[in-house]
């Protein structure tokens, strides 16, 4: 009984049919299979690297080559040389960075005389004899000077000199070469557990504290490593500027690093093409011979030779006559052609990409294009211009306001209109100061104009800030006004009609002005006064 009653019965067709199938389990190579499609290791991905790399060996790999190929390319390569003298026109343009000096007094107002002698004694160190260590660079071209090296070095250093050695003013700049701070000086287990990285040595909290730059002359060394000599500068003489893409980056890299391999590649392109279309443009051809005729196989060296000087050369107006078996077969080079241009234009749209500059400026191309165009993809570039001007002034300009007028104060190089100096003791007070930089004329001008004024009536603007927009300090344009105002008043004009010509609107005048006719080609928004007003 007890086997019947658990034996095991055999199962039905109908059973096999009921039963659930098992679940399958994937193959060991689909069970490690990445969600992401470009983690994935295959054929397509062999050659993709698949380990990240900290900053610093990605500096010290690639640094020295970027660096070297960026500079070549700077010399040789059009769009690169275009891309520098956007990048300087656009970041510092004509007059660079402006001091408005900020100082208020016990009452809380503007100190005008304070702020006048700032801006004054600023001006005066500017210039080249100066601020330059050299004397050769005003404080505007070392601004340049520095901008223009970005796109290739990707950072800059300049060092603050005190003393005789920096000039009659007793502080100046000194332009350090990048390339002088070797990338590649690495040294681990210095003393309080500080280490070196790419020239740059630091705490262990990775402050820096000395800058390593090379030297020729061993007597001027103070500081030796696997048989090189180095001149260990300060940290804090050094402004070190660069942006900073990776997390614990200690070094700059080049501005043309993505596009620098498709810059090159397209120069060497148009140059194949170039040297194809005068080679075609010369129509070479080469001599055939037909069945029969010209050198057997088997001729000596001589006959080979002689067969060899058989030439034609090409020469205007002039028909050769031809051998006896002789035919001439044109070679014809397709390049330059039709895609060429297309090509070029693709290729160029990938490295103003790279670059981050716009396409039709770094081309020179408006073909096809219109103001509204035109317009967007200017205004994204300035936001980056803007971006970087921003960063300069916080981390170069500043600091150089900072540390002249520090060793200004002390020297006693301010002076008031009275001939009084300003005391050293209220340094804090005027460390208030902003500086301006280059804005761009409007693209739109009636409508810019427009847009400001509106914002202006509304309360959305100060009058201040739409000047400030435009690069000009506040204080110059009213100035200039008030200048403007008492040369009317010297001339003999009516207090009513100053007021009506300064306060007179875009269209028609006031009514108690006589409406005055004027070049529209020298109008800028509907007039002059219009734009001083919305100034």
């Amino acid at each position: 009984m007890i086997g019947k009653w658990f034996r095991r019965s055999q199962p039905t067709v109908a059973d096999d049919a009921q039963r659930v199938a098992p679940p399958m389990i994937a193959p060991a190579r689909r069970r490690g299979a990445r969600l992401y499609q470009a983690a994935q290791a295959d054929r397509v991905t062999s050659g993709w690297s698949k380990s990240p790399l900290p900053a610093d060996q990605i500096v010290r790999r690639n640094w020295r080559a970027l660096v070297a190929r960026s500079r070549e390319q700077l010399v040789n390569n059009s769009y690169a040389k275009a891309f520098q003298r956007s990048v300087r026109r656009n970041v510092i343009g004509q007059k660079g960075f402006i001091l408005q000096a900020q100082v208020q007094g016990v009452d809380g107002k503007p100190d005008a005389d304070a702020n006048r002698a700032i801006e004054a004694a600023f001006k005066k160190w500017s210039k080249a004899k100066n601020c330059d260590v050299k004397g050769v660079r005003s404080f505007l071209q070392i601004q340049k000077t520095l901008v223009n090296g970005l796109p290739s070095d990707g950072e800059f250093m300049v060092r603050h000199v005190y003393g005789r050695d920096a000039g009659p003013w007793g502080y100046g700049l000194q332009i350090l070469d990048p390339v002088n701070c070797p990338a590649d000086f690495d040294e681990d287990r210095r003393p309080n557990g500080r280490f070196i990285r790419a020239g740059i040595e630091y705490t262990k909290m990775g402050r820096p504290v000395y800058y390593y730059f090379h030297t020729l002359d061993v007597s001027q060394s103070d500081y030796s490593h696997a048989g090189r000599a180095f001149i260990r500068v300060p940290a804090d003489q050094i402004i070190h500027w660069f942006e900073e893409d990776l997390v614990g980056q200690k070094r700059g890299l080049p501005w043309m690093a993505t596009a620098l391999l498709r810059m090159r590649q397209l120069d060497q392109f148009e140059r194949a093409a170039l040297t194809n279309a005068r080679e075609s443009a010369n129509k070479l051809g080469v001599i055939e011979w037909d069945e029969g005729f010209g050198p057997a196989p088997d001729d000596d060296d001589d006959n080979d030779d002689e067969a060899a000087e058989v030439e034609l050369t090409s020469e205007e107006g002039i028909y050769h006559e031809m051998l006896q078996g002789q035919r001439l077969k044109r070679v014809e080079s397709p390049y330059p052609n039709g895609e060429m241009a297309v090509f070029s234009k693709h290729n160029l749209r990938g490295v103003a990409s790279g670059l981050g500059a716009a396409y039709n400026d770094l081309a020179n191309d408006l073909e096809g294009v219109n103001l509204s165009s035109m317009r967007h993809g200017m205004q994204a570039e300035r936001d980056r211009w803007k971006e970087l001007q921003e960063s300069l002034i916080e981390s170069f300009v500043s600091e150089v306001f900072e540390k002249w007028l520090e060793y200004s104060l002390i020297a006693g190089k301010i002076t008031l209109d009275n001939d009084a100096t300003l005391s050293p003791r209220h340094l804090s007070k005027y460390l208030d100061a902003t500086f301006h930089a280059r804005r761009w004329d409007w693209m739109d001008p009636s409508k810019d104009v427009k847009a400001d004024a509106d914002a202006v009536e509304n309360l959305f603007k100060s009058r201040g800030q739409v000047i400030r927009e435009r690069g000009r300090n506040p204080r110059d344009v009213y100035r200039e006004f008030a200048e403007d105002i008492q040369a009317m008043k010297d001339e003999g004009i009516p207090p009513e009609i100053i007021a009506a010509l300064i306060t007179a609107k875009s269209k028609g005048g006031s009514p108690s002005v006589p409406a005055v006719e004027t070049d529209p080609d020298e109008t800028i928004a509907g007039g002059g006064n219009d734009s001083a007003q919305a100034e």
